[in-house]
């Protein structure tokens, strides 16, 4: 990947996470006790918790912590109490602000930049959706200037936390005293449906509430203390085949996903060319920051590059302790991958690698990486 003057960067990351943390093994037990007489959702519920790789989530809301005759999103649940749309859309308006500008002012912290820097905004989220949109209200909230140049990214899916910062990096490419602040908030949990059908259970096994945030300016700003990752060529593009495998409707309880089971096996066929394209070879990547969109991607994109258990290892922790926050997750994907290497002493300095995520389409967003490590830190 060429490192030319001017490049764009992340120059500063931040996370943010709702109050309530569920595990996964009391999900699973509320869950199978709510779902008791309805035979689909019996016969899977235990086995999707445990097959998950997912141990704790995080929630915005309470009430999933509670015995599940006081949950009204959970199966069994009378249909006069179920939430409507309308009921999770003023969930989403009360919650998904505070946890954006959270994750947004410690990404603008990490990057020393002040609000009045920031020239661009991506707000990015599929969970929820009002206008004015949560765009329009970071502006507010973050005392952003009145005039930045806001670019809302709705209904994506999980792959547009990474397109947000692929989008970013060109802006500042073509102007290098931007500051590009991109932001996601994905309230997943407020989607979980009644119905109890396997593929809803999925969904309700696997998926978290989350916000994170980076700022992308040029390269050759001062690093952040924990270093950061020079952008390079980006790939988006829709694979074959896979126009139904991923879906997010609007139903009159909340939104409904669709996630095929073929997901993984048309990964497995067809995202190999495409990092090709893109001019990566597997042999020659150091750095994996893969969307944890489930186990079984997972397990997917191991097998299809023969990579290393610790080549994936950010993006099973972050599977592991945050589950799938949709487009938030890629954000928490580096920002732990960024641990891990900045551990190293900088150790790990100057190695190039890729980031993806995948989303409705079936899309892949593919962007070309590089570590670097602040300067005082390097050997």
């Amino acid at each position: 990947m060429e490192q030319e003057q001017g490049a764009a960067a992340i120059v500063g990351m931040g996370t943010a996470l709702p109050a309530y943390k569920v595990d996964q093994e009391e999900a699973a037990e509320r869950l199978a006790r709510a779902a008791a007489g309805q035979a689909e959702a019996d016969r899977w519920v235990r086995r999707l918790f445990r097959q998950s790789a997912v141990r704790t989530r995080y929630t915005c809301e309470p009430s999933f912590l509670r015995d599940s005759e006081r949950c009204d999103f959970l199966p069994g649940t009378p249909q006069h109490r179920v939430p409507t749309t309308a009921m999770r859309g003023q969930l989403y308006r009360e919650h998904a602000l505070p946890l954006a500008a959270a994750a947004a002012k410690r990404a603008m912290d990490d990057a020393g930049v002040r609000s009045e820097d920031i020239t661009h905004l991506l707000a990015v989220s599929c969970t929820g959706l009002h206008i004015p949109g949560i765009d329009a209200e970071l502006v507010r909230a973050l005392e952003l200037r009145p005039d930045v140049e806001r670019l809302p990214l709705y209904f994506l899916g999980c792959a547009a936390g990474l397109k947000a910062i692929g989008i970013a990096g060109e802006l500042v490419r073509h102007d290098p005293a931007a500051k590009a602040l991109v932001v996601c908030v994905e309230l997943c949990t407020l989607h979980v449906q009644p119905a109890g059908e396997r593929h809803e259970l999925v969904a309700a096994a696997m998926f978290g509430d989350g916000a994170a945030a980076c700022v992308v300016g040029a390269a050759d700003d001062a690093l952040p203390a924990g270093g950061t990752f020079r952008l390079g060529a980006k790939r988006s593009v829709l694979l074959p085949d896979g126009a139904d495998a991923m879906t997010w409707t609007v139903g009159n309880t909340g939104f409904e996903l669709f996630l095929s089971p073929r997901i993984p096996e048309l990964l497995g066929l067809y995202a190999g060319a495409e990092l090709e394209r893109l001019g990566v070879y597997a042999p020659g990547v150091d750095l994996w920051a893969v969307h944890p969109g489930g186990r079984a991607i997972l397990d997917t994109v191991q097998s299809l590059w023969g990579l290393s258990g610790e080549q994936l290892a950010a993006s099973r922790t972050v599977l592991r302790n945050y589950g799938n926050l949709s487009s938030a997750t890629i954000l928490f994907v580096l920002d732990q991958l960024r641990r891990d290497l900045s551990e190293n002493g900088g150790l790990r300095h100057g190695e190039a690698g890729v980031a993806m995520a995948f989303g409705p389409g079936l899309t892949v967003e593919l962007l070309q990486i590089r570590f670097e490590a602040p300067k005082g830190a390097v050997r």
